[in-house]
């Protein structure tokens, strides 16, 4: 797989809760990479929870973080990285993440209210109707989601094992040996100029 991939980075995007972490961590073990989460890289550099910089300084602070930290990280290689669920709002976050392969970890609006019932550490579910909250939250980004690389539906019961074994699939049939990723170009002169 390794080779295929020729280094290039996979990121992770999707809803809070889709599991990018777990799913992360699995695919860099398999794949011998690097694993990062945007959000503790962005709390190490900040030396503040995500709920503080949220509280203090707001969204719009946490979000030029957020795009900081993803522009230092796409100059690097051999990484899998969870990014933060809205990191696919701003446009600029698209520059940087085309320079990997993006994957979208699509998880049922059911499926994540379960799993998000009892979290108190996400700044976007304080004090709101879970339900409504992830609707509205899948309505604003579901279209920008759809412009991943690859989609991996999650369904529900399925271990964070079988998802990495499903996403290294749906990879493998993604990219091209000749002729790129989703039709974006050639994607071997894209790895050979260091992208």
């Amino acid at each position: 797989m390794d080779d295929l991939l020729k280094g290039v980075n996979l990121y992770l995007v999707g809803m809070m809760g889709s599991g990018k972490t777990t799913v992360g961590q699995l695919l860099a073990d398999r794949l011998g990479y690097q694993f990062v989460d945007t959000d503790v890289l962005i709390e190490r550099v900040a030396g503040q929870s995500v709920s503080q910089i949220f509280a203090e300084v707001g969204e719009a602070a946490f979000r030029k973080l957020e795009s900081q930290v993803l522009a230092q990280l796409s100059a690097y290689t051999r990484r899998a990285i969870a990014t933060g669920g809205g990191i696919v709002l701003n446009r600029e976050n698209w520059g940087y993440l085309r320079h990997g392969i993006v994957v979208w970890l699509d998880v049922p609006l059911e499926q994540l209210q379960t799993r998000l019932q009892a979290d108190t550490t996400r700044p976007l579910l304080q004090d709101t109707d879970l339900a409504t909250k992830l609707r509205t939250l899948m309505e604003q980004r579901q279209s920008l989601y759809a412009q991943a690389d690859v989609r991996v539906t999650c369904d529900p019961g399925e271990t964070p094992t079988q998802v990495a074994t499903r996403t290294i699939d749906q990879i493998r049939q993604t990219i091209k040996p000749t002729g790129g990723v989703g039709g974006r170009g050639n994607w071997e002169s894209e790895i050979g100029n260091g992208k």
